[in-house]
């Protein structure tokens, strides 16, 4: 269990400075769902408080940033990234929590990086904000999305397994590129089901 204490307050203050209104609403609520996640699934509930409200704090960056931080970094930028580079806010956001907010615990971190496309493997808490980012009771309606909501109380591996193929079809059928991330993700998910 993670012992650190956070100034939430603070970083509420610097995340409304750092993000547009609608962008920090939907923040709140991916950290109160990943709260509620956490307490049912028995993680630490001040990690996933934090994770969720610091997934997105590198949204708002302009592209360029991001990537000179990728660079800066020595993070490997794929292709699709490259050609949609909001992509990284994903991996930028992990940096910025560090740096910017003065998160070090690597669940957190690794939590904040996989919440867009997940990886195989995640930690109990990536699959938390993996999760909650998709679900927080502010986002738009979308086909599923009410079962999902039910499936995340219910069962999270199964509903990470959905919400990944649910995004695959959403991106398949807008021909927007997907990041090759997702698409290992849902197959590593997809395995475990079959065992």
């Amino acid at each position: 269990m993670n012992n650190l204490t956070y100034d939430y307050p603070l970083i509420r203050k610097k995340l409304e400075k750092a993000l547009d209104p609608e962008r920090y609403e939907h923040t709140l609520g991916v950290a109160v769902t990943s709260r509620m996640l956490a307490r049912i699934y028995g993680a630490d509930e001040a990690s996933a408080y934090t994770a969720g409200l610091l997934h997105d704090c590198a949204k708002n960056l302009p592209h360029k940033e991001k990537l000179k931080m990728c660079e800066k970094e020595k993070l490997e930028v794929s292709e699709v990234e490259k050609a949609n580079p909001g992509l990284l806010h994903a991996k930028v956001g992990a940096i910025v929590a560090r740096d910017v907010y003065g998160i070090s615990d690597p669940d957190i971190l690794n939590a904040i990086r996989s919440h867009t496309t997940g990886r195989p493997e995640m930690s109990l808490l990536e699959k938390i904000i993996f999760t909650a980012d998709y679900i927080e009771p502010g986002r738009e309606e979308r086909p599923g999305l009410t079962e999902l909501r039910k499936e995340a109380f219910t069962d999270l591996d199964e509903c990470v397994f959905h919400i990944l193929d649910a995004t695959l079809r959403y991106l398949g059928n807008t021909a927007k590129a997907i990041d090759p991330a997702t698409r290992e993700t849902f197959i590593y998910y997809s395995d475990r089901r079959l065992k």
